[in-house]
């Protein structure tokens, strides 16, 4: 019998392995079981090395159907992310996206559809190592503002968290209008457009209100 598994990874308090479920299945997947690894670094760490990540490769079979948030989750880097799915693929297993109901599946003989399922692996897998790069990065753009200033007063409590601002970023990382974001994730569109327009100011208020 073929199964839909989600795997969901975590790195921070902040984030929760029933939000990612809640949302995939709010994305119409029906899901038969979950395996996420808690307190891991998709930038760090490759897939096989994560204890959980590792076990998807011994649990999924030909015609399962493996569900992630997005690409991101399968690896570090470009070439962890477009190994890993073509991996999973050669196994006969169909890989999902939650974000932009992206499908991967080895099943396909024609030329043509299997060049663009290879070049679409190709963008998304380098967008996602763009996008971890460019998150890392404002983040410790904020973290270091934060500490070289006084803590005395904080501003304003932002209105997300880091699961939440990391979300935004890979919605717009994906060129997802502002509105469409905001409906989403249930954030305001004023909210939306300073994390998009105003990332490094974003990072430094988020980094304050963790620090303190």
């Amino acid at each position: 019998m073929t199964k839909t598994v989600l795997y969901a990874r975590v790195s921070t308090a902040d984030q929760t392995i029933d939000h990612q479920r809640t949302q995939a299945e709010q994305a119409g997947f029906a899901i038969d079981d979950v395996v996420a690894d808690q307190g891991v670094s998709g930038v760090t760490s490759r897939l096989v090395e994560r204890p959980q990540g590792k076990r998807l490769f011994d649990l999924l079979r030909a015609g399962d159907t493996l569900v992630v948030r997005w690409v991101d989750r399968l690896g570090r880097d470009y070439r962890d992310v477009s190994d890993n799915i073509r991996a999973f693929m050669r196994r006969g297993v169909v890989v999902k996206t939650v974000i932009n109901r992206l499908t991967f599946d080895g099943a396909t003989t024609d030329p043509m559809q299997q060049a663009v399922r290879d070049a679409l692996i190709a963008f998304m897998a380098a967008t996602a190592e763009a996008q971890a790069v460019a998150t890392k990065e404002a983040q410790r753009a904020g973290i270091d503002s934060a500490k070289h200033k006084p803590m005395a007063y904080l501003g304003r409590k932002p209105s997300y968290d880091r699961a939440k601002l990391d979300e935004v970023a890979t919605l717009l990382g994906q060129g997802r209008g502002a509105s469409a974001i905001a409906k989403e994730t249930g954030l305001s569109r004023q909210a939306i457009l300073r994390i998009r327009d105003h990332r490094a100011d974003v990072e430094h208020t988020l980094a304050r209100w963790e620090c303190r």
